[in-house]
């Protein structure tokens, strides 16, 4: 093999990440613009971030949540829950039908579940001796 190999740059990620897209909206046309909507909130106490969530509704009015992380001395106050519904709200507003995460069994499982998640996959042995879980959850207007 001929080629370099080499560490990719922040641009050449985007770049990648891009070039997947296109082919992915070539295959399936888009059903949103822009093809990537943010929907990342923080809750703060004194200037301190004590809780926040990371998500994108992306191409086909689809909502995934990257992260949902809540500071040990402020879980139990519905803190993860106020994000959540509030995420949901906005992708549904925009058009968003289906969201989707994962988390492993030793964090936010039975949270998801409890908001309606469904599992539909499971990976073992991932870290070794626990699972991760991949859960949808359909947005009804």
């Amino acid at each position: 093999m001929d080629y370099e190999c080499a560490q990719s740059t922040k641009e050449e990620q985007e770049y990648l990440d891009n070039r997947l897209g296109d082919y992915n909206a070539e295959q399936v046309p888009t059903t949103q613009q822009p093809l990537v909507v943010p929907l990342n909130y923080c809750l703060k106490d004194n200037g301190k971030i004590i809780a926040g969530i990371n998500a994108d509704m992306y191409m086909w009015n689809l909502l995934y949540i990257a992260i949902l992380f809540v500071e040990k001395d402020y879980r139990h106050q519905q803190l993860g829950s106020f994000l959540i519904n509030k995420v949901e709200s906005e992708a549904k507003a925009l058009g968003a039908k289906l969201a989707h995460t994962d988390t492993f069994d030793f964090q936010a499982k039975e949270f998801y579940l409890k908001h309606g998640f469904d599992i539909f996959g499971i990976l073992d042995d991932c870290p070794e001796g626990h699972k991760r879980y991949f859960l949808k959850k359909k947005l009804k207007d």
